[in-house]
């Protein structure tokens, strides 16, 4: 139990000071540089934790502590702008709407949703994680990140879940040009089999993808020739959740 509850006391640690270095927590417990560093490890791999992307040195909370319990995030700008209008595209298009962050390039997680009214639809637990290149969530984050950040994603490989899965870097950039120039992502069938969703990335002030909207429904009710209205109403709601959030 004693290193359960220094696990804990680093956790908070980095929560208060990151990003932060191994030094710095070591000095601020009292405790071995190796234990402290055996210890971020651990969290690291239980999905607690992550590296900076600036500098790997330092450490970071990782987007899955969100989904422990999401009514933590209802102090939060981005959980309060995000409600009332994904609420509000739900009963518009009656579909489930989710709310995803990006964990680095790792994957994206689920934080919060809104559920349509049909006896058929879509589920994602909160928590659940995504890949980035697979997802709509994913590539409407990935349209918006620096060319080294796509390139590092696609060095690392691009795992097919489905037939419709873009696995080729060249396909994937032509899906994020587009995506650019649209407003919007569309995920049919690309991850899981019958399902489809269309997203759009929440951006701060400065352009950088803080989180993503999207409405996602089975392949039966996919509708193409709606695509251009769906995609306008989900851009629509996630500048409307930026705005909100940034006059928050």
């Amino acid at each position: 139990m004693k290193s359960v509850t220094r696990s804990l006391r680093i956790l908070e640690a980095v929560a208060q000071h990151q990003p932060v270095t191994v030094g710095e927590l070591t000095r601020l417990f009292g405790l071995p540089k190796s234990t402290v560093q055996r210890t971020l490890v651990t969290l690291n791999e239980a999905g607690w934790l992550r590296a900076n992307r600036k500098d790997t040195t330092r450490w970071e909370i990782g987007a899955r502590v969100l989904a422990v319990r999401p009514a933590a995030l209802q102090g939060s700008s981005l959980f309060a702008a995000a409600r009332e209008p994904m609420i509000r595209l739900r009963d518009t298009l009656n579909e489930t709407i989710h709310l995803s962050v990006p964990d680095a390039l790792q994957c994206m997680v689920v934080v919060d949703r809104v559920d349509c009214t049909h006896a058929v639809r879509t589920f994602y637990a909160i928590g659940d994680t995504s890949p980035l290149h697979a997802t709509a969530t994913g590539r409407a984050i990935l349209a918006h990140l620096p060319k080294a950040d796509v390139d590092e994603l696609v060095e690392r490989g691009l795992e097919s879940f489905s037939e419709a899965t873009p696995t080729d870097p060249a396909r994937l950039r032509a899906e994020l040009d587009r995506l650019r120039a649209d407003g919007y992502s569309v995920n049919r069938n690309q991850y899981r089999p019958d399902v489809c969703a269309v997203a759009a990335a929440i951006l701060d002030e400065g352009g950088t993808p803080l989180a993503a909207v999207a409405v996602s429904m089975p392949d039966s009710r996919y509708e193409a020739e709606r695509l251009p209205e769906i995609g306008r109403l989900v851009a629509d709601t996630a500048k409307e959740i930026a705005a909100r959030r940034a006059g928050a």
